[in-house]
């Protein structure tokens, strides 16, 4: 089974595809500007707060009272941060902070004596170890030795196993806000352009389907000035003058079906006067057969003119059934309605349906019951009339509902009609806004299903 992707789907699968390789784009970009140069973190409000930070750290170190309380100051600043805090002499030798051993590459730059050329004073850095990953940030901070005379060169480090370092080195929650108000205001800006499309694309599916259906009426919006209001226009144009060749076509059928009763009325007359003195009995046949063509030829035109024109009434589906029943005079159809049941139709119309199913199930049933159901389901009510024949081959099914068709194209008068009654039932239930179909029954035997509107 072909599953259908609706075009709204693909849109926005497209649209966040978009965004997801404009993410990745950011993230290797971002990626290799961090494996170009990590310092260049320090330069923005990552080194600002490492700065603040460190300040902060400073102070309290000088207004200890001694280097014992060292250890106490950092593990407090630790816990608060969530990073571990070192502090280490230019010679190497740590002087605070739980013992670490410290890699080769940030103790050379622990160890510089004296700021890279250009710069005013030790520009703060960031290092990246592996096995396991570290992220090793350095400040140089003026920390008094023990007289509170001279600044020491020592340099405070922090230490994160991840590149945000708890926020501290890289805060990603503004890249998140950023990247959420850029979808959302993607999402909002795209909306209106999508909604619209998709909108009008779904007006003109749904007209199509209908005019499929045979209802020409429908028409679909065509102001917009681009290539879907010209293909609304078309439909438009379409389904106009589909419904001036049907209606056409209709009309005409009434016209010549309704010129040929007055001849084939004075002839029948005719041959009453003349059956005193021949044989007429052939000629009278034949009229007979073609009066018979001519009313289904009538009716089935009639239905299908009169669909604007139908309003549609409460039907007591028992009564109505029974009075059908009653006019085909026969015993072997059985009713399985209740009394109360209520349906949404024009009386005439659905009485013709059913007279027409009935007399196809007593032609071609066989001699066992036909059964009549009606029940009501979501809103809706289902009657069926089933019989026990031997049914329709499968691939007609889809065919028996359309004017001339018969199953067996060699039927004679007394063998089948013209194959106009059943296509009378699906133009008189279309009217009363309903839906026909049919399905062979197991083992034997033809149910057609009428779907009609409840009342309520």
């Amino acid at each position: 089974m072909n599953l259908r992707f609706p075009l709204t789907a693909k849109i926005l699968l497209w649209f966040f595809l978009n965004l997801t390789l404009l993410a990745v784009g950011v993230y290797v970009f971002f990626h290799t500007q961090i494996r170009l140069g990590l310092n260049s973190l320090m330069m923005g409000r990552a080194g600002d707060r490492i700065q603040a930070v460190s300040e902060i750290i400073t102070t309290e170190l000088n207004n200890a009272s001694g280097r014992s309380s060292w250890d106490d100051i950092l593990k407090r600043f630790s816990n608060s941060y969530r990073v571990r805090f070192y502090l280490f002499h230019q010679d190497g030798h740590q002087l605070a902070g739980e013992p670490v051993e410290l890699p080769r590459k940030v103790a050379n730059v622990v160890a510089e004596r004296r700021p890279p050329r250009g710069e005013e004073r030790y520009p703060k850095f960031m290092e990246r170890m592996s096995n396991p990953v570290r992220y090793w940030v350095g400040v140089r901070v003026p920390v008094l030795d023990g007289s509170k005379t001279r600044t020491l060169p020592v340099t405070l480090l922090a230490v994160s196993d991840s590149i945000s370092g708890s926020g501290l080195f890289l805060d990603f929650r503004p890249w998140i806000m950023v990247a959420l108000g850029a979808l959302v205001f993607s999402v909002l800006f795209w909306l209106p352009l999508v909604r619209g499309i998709t909108r009008s694309v779904a007006q003109m599916t749904n007209a199509t389907e209908q005019v499929a259906e045979g209802h020409f009426h429908v028409r679909v919006n065509e102001t917009r000035r681009d290539e879907l209001g010209r293909l609304g226009a078309a439909i438009n144009r379409m389904s106009g003058r589909l419904a001036g060749f049907v209606t056409g076509q209709k009309r005409f059928l009434g016209d010549v079906a309704h010129e040929l009763c007055s001849p084939i009325a004075r002839i029948q007359v005719a041959l009453g006067i003349l059956e005193q003195r021949a044989d007429v009995e052939d000629i009278r046949e034949e009229i007979q057969q073609m009066s018979q063509l001519v009313n289904e030829l009538l009716s089935f035109s009639k239905a299908g003119l009169r669909e604007k024109e139908i309003v549609l009434q409460p039907v007591r589906l028992a009564d109505l059934v029974r009075s059908v029943v009653a006019r085909e005079g026969s015993e072997r159809v059985r009713l399985e309605i209740a009394e109360d049941l209520t349906a949404a139709a024009e009386p005439g119309l659905l009485s013709r349906a059913l007279a027409n199913l009935v007399r196809n199930a007593l032609r071609y049933g066989g001699e066992s019951p036909i059964v009549i159901r009606a029940e009501p389901q979501n809103g809706h009510i289902i009657l069926t009339v089933a019989d026990s024949g031997p049914g329709v081959p499968e691939e007609n099914l889809q065919q028996i509902f359309d004017p001339f068709f018969r199953v067996e194209t060699s039927r004679s008068r007394e063998t089948g009609g013209v194959g106009l009654g059943l296509a009378i039932v699906k133009t008189c239930v279309e009217a009363c806004q309903g839906t026909v179909t049919a399905r062979n029954c197991q083992p034997t035997g033809l149910q057609v299903e009428i779907r009609l509107s409840e009342h309520i």
